[in-house]
């Protein structure tokens, strides 16, 4: 079946992806908006009927001093990935994009190949012979997904390991923590929660821990909050126009898409994270806090407001986002993961990003100066 594919308008792309179950939060409209320093386009493929069938959100990072573009799709296109002519999808966006200037295109297939439940990966944490997530037998998996990465490799896409978002860059996990929401009571999913969660929540609630939504005014208090966890950490941290921008771009589209809660003790604030929503998917996108009454555990009462907050929306999934898939217990990373699989969540791989050099020298040139950066 041919297809045609033409820059679509912000409502026609809005009407496609709120018709649909879910899509990812870096693919709605008002995405584009968050990030200033890439020309976001909104691109449709139409079927011969002249249906709008599938959708993506496609950011343009200019080379410097060159009208060349990187152009990104996270976490999409949203399109068919099981359609056996999988050509007669990408081959049109290649070329529509080639016109567009571009150099290089790099993708998220927003497909599943792996998960493994929480008791998989506390068994893999326990086991010293066990290094990476990857390496332990999955709970289940999909052997589509397989065939998908196989028939990519022919059409000359290759697979990009994971990078940061600054210059070329860009770049989503392939591992997340999801927790199944749907058909699910409270009470359910809470039991799903191991002993310290349950414990942490309970201490929370004993010591007078409320979380409560916030607003645009309350950012500010998230973002110090922010810096602090940043500093800690080890990581760059966003400025807040970032996170204000963020705010007014996402909640014009929708008014729930992007949430803020605060975690309150004796008149403080000591933890704050940002929730989206696109359809029947929650994310836990930013979180932030201080290293002062941690005893208190407002971190657990935090997410256990926004997993309720969630549920009650009629999420299917509430997603932690990034995991490590590295299980040693030198690894910074080891208690992030250990937390957000406690609250009973799955291990999740996604089939991760693929380039395609349009101009093949000049794709090649900057991975070799990205690298020697």
């Amino acid at each position: 079946m041919s297809r045609r594919l033409e820059t679509i308008t912000r409502e026609e792309h809005l009407r496609f992806v709120s018709a649909l179950p879910s899509v990812s939060h870096l693919q709605v409209p008002s995405w584009g908006d968050v990030k200033p320093d890439w020309r976001a386009e909104s691109v449709g493929w139409y079927d011969e009927a002249g249906r709008l069938v599938g959708a993506g959100l496609v950011l343009l990072r200019p080379l410097p001093r060159l009208r060349r573009y990187l152009a990104y799709l996270p976490e999409g296109p949203v399109i068919d990935w099981a359609a056996a002519d999988l050509e007669q999808w990408l081959e049109p966006m290649l070329d529509h994009l080639k016109r567009r200037g571009a150099f290089s295109v790099r993708m998220g297939p927003p497909v599943v190949t792996r998960r493994w439940s929480a008791g998989a990966v506390k068994a893999a944490i326990a086991d010293p012979g066990v290094h990476r997530l990857r390496d332990v037998k999955a709970t289940t998996q999909q052997p589509e997904a397989s065939e998908l990465a196989a028939r990519l490799r022919r059409m000359g896409w290759r697979r990009t390991e994971p990078g940061g978002e600054d210059g070329f860059a860009a770049g989503q996990p392939r591992y997340v923590c999801q927790v199944a929401l749907a058909g699910r009571s409270l009470e359910e999913i809470e039991g799903g929660f191991n002993q310290q969660w349950r414990r942490n929540i309970k201490k929370a609630e004993k010591a007078g821990v409320k979380v409560v939504r916030g607003g645009y005014e309350d950012l500010p208090d998230f973002h110090r909050l922010y810096l602090e966890t940043a500093e800690r950490d080890g990581f760059v941290p966003r400025p807040l126009p970032y996170f204000q921008r963020m705010w007014t771009a996402l909640t014009a589209e929708h008014p729930d898409r992007m949430r803020l809660y605060l975690a309150h003790h004796d008149g403080e604030v000591l933890a704050a994270a940002t929730m989206l929503t696109v359809g029947e998917h929650v994310w836990y996108s930013y979180g932030a806090s201080t290293s002062r009454r941690r005893e208190v555990q407002p971190n657990n009462a935090l997410q256990w407001r926004m997993m309720c907050d969630a549920h009650e929306l009629g999420a299917a999934v509430y997603d932690f986002r990034g995991i490590t898939d590295t299980v040693e217990e030198d690894d910074h990373l080891l208690g992030l993961l250990r937390f957000k699989v406690g609250a009973g969540g799955e291990a999740v791989e996604y089939l991760g990003e693929w380039d395609y050099p349009l101009n093949k020298a000049l794709h090649t040139a900057v991975r070799l100066y990205l690298s020697r950066r």
